[in-house]
């Protein structure tokens, strides 16, 4: 059993049983969850000698932001079902681990709140049915200092798919709270319009940059041909995803994805990655291959649910420390020096 597995089994005995199988829970019959993590541990890293790696150095910067290491926290819906404090807790774990965090629309956490804790952080948009519920949002997010907006431009119907794990329709009470963003009068008014938007084009790339006045990456992404259209549109970034397998039941993987992205875009914006990476000699690949970071998701919520904020810190300080051992193992002293050439994809 792995440290991460074991995280998870600690997690599941001290939640709820509709909790942890919401955290649990794939899209389709969950082979494209199973398939991203066994393709990043199928990459292989080729380690070179007689090359001066008595320091690591791993710091470096996201859209202008800097970070103690290309690790940082995936957005994740219904924090509150961890611990109630939520993503407060998840902001003062990844401030300790010197990182950012992203913060999904579906949080209980105010932005004020998530922001006091010291973190930078980027606000990922499920773009609403009903526009002006999405455009109060940006707008308080980035007067709460948001640094950036995360776009998802895909569709995760996880919680239709299976209505017994849907958060709406959870018991009352506050592990069910994800519209802390929005006050009484404004929910009652926009109802089920704040939905999410199955209509959104390129078009919302650039609305979304010029409502916030912040850079906007678009999170989803899994072909060159799209990552193009994005990028064309106004996209400062991209984030390959398939939401940890829970888009599209039988997509390809984020790791197969990635290399045909990075040659399309990779030399004109930041491209960031995440699901299914286990640990920190992934991470090195997918640096290696080209990725400015990536996020974890499913670890650092079983690490909130587990131990709190201590929990969150400690996730990342593991996936810190196997990311500076693996760049010892590979004679390599900076995080900046990884390259494609260090890397094999195997298919």
């Amino acid at each position: 059993m792995t440290w991460i597995e074991d995280l998870a089994h600690r997690a599941d005995a001290v939640l709820p049983d509709y909790v942890s199988e919401y955290y649990h829970s794939y899209a389709g019959d969950g082979s494209c969850g199973r398939e991203g993590i066994a393709d990043w541990n199928a990459l292989r890293l080729r380690p070179s000698v007689l090359r001066d790696a008595s320091i690591q150095s791993t710091a470096t910067q996201v859209l202008g932001t800097p970070v103690s290491a290309p690790i940082l926290v995936a957005p994740m819906a219904q924090q509150v079902g961890a611990r109630p404090e939520g993503e407060v807790l998840t902001a003062q774990g990844a401030a300790k681990a010197g990182t950012l965090l992203g913060v999904s629309t579906n949080t209980g956490a105010t932005f004020s709140d998530i922001a006091a804790q010291g973190a930078p952080w980027w606000y990922q948009v499920y773009v609403a049915r009903n526009r002006e519920a999405t455009r109060l949002l940006v707008q308080r997010a980035a007067a709460a200092d948001a640094k950036a907006l995360i776009l998802t431009v895909d569709t995760t119907p996880i919680g239709r798919e299976i209505p017994a794990i849907d958060p709406r329709n959870w018991p009352a009470g506050p592990r069910k709270n994800r519209t802390a963003n929005l006050t009484a009068d404004e929910l009652d008014r926009f109802g089920a319009d704040t939905d999410m938007a199955l209509d959104l084009t390129p078009d919302t790339i650039g609305w979304l940059a010029e409502t916030s006045g912040l850079p906007v990456l678009c999170k989803g992404v899994l072909t060159a041909r799209d990552a193009r259209r994005c990028v064309d549109a106004g996209a400062d970034g991209i984030i390959v995803s398939t939401h940890g397998g829970r888009r599209l039941g039988n997509s390809v993987t984020s790791a197969y994805a990635l290399p045909e992205i990075l040659a399309e875009v990779g030399s004109e914006v930041e491209v960031h990655v995440d699901s299914g990476i286990r640990g920190g000699a992934q991470a090195a690949a997918a640096i290696a291959l080209g990725a400015k970071a990536v996020h974890i998701g499913r670890p650092v919520m079983w690490g909130l649910a587990a131990d709190g904020a201590d929990g969150v810190a400690a996730v990342l300080a593991t996936y810190q420390a196997e990311f500076v051992t693996t760049l010892r193992q590979m004679g390599i002293g900076s995080v900046h020096d990884l390259a494609p050439r260090d890397v094999v994809v195997r298919r």
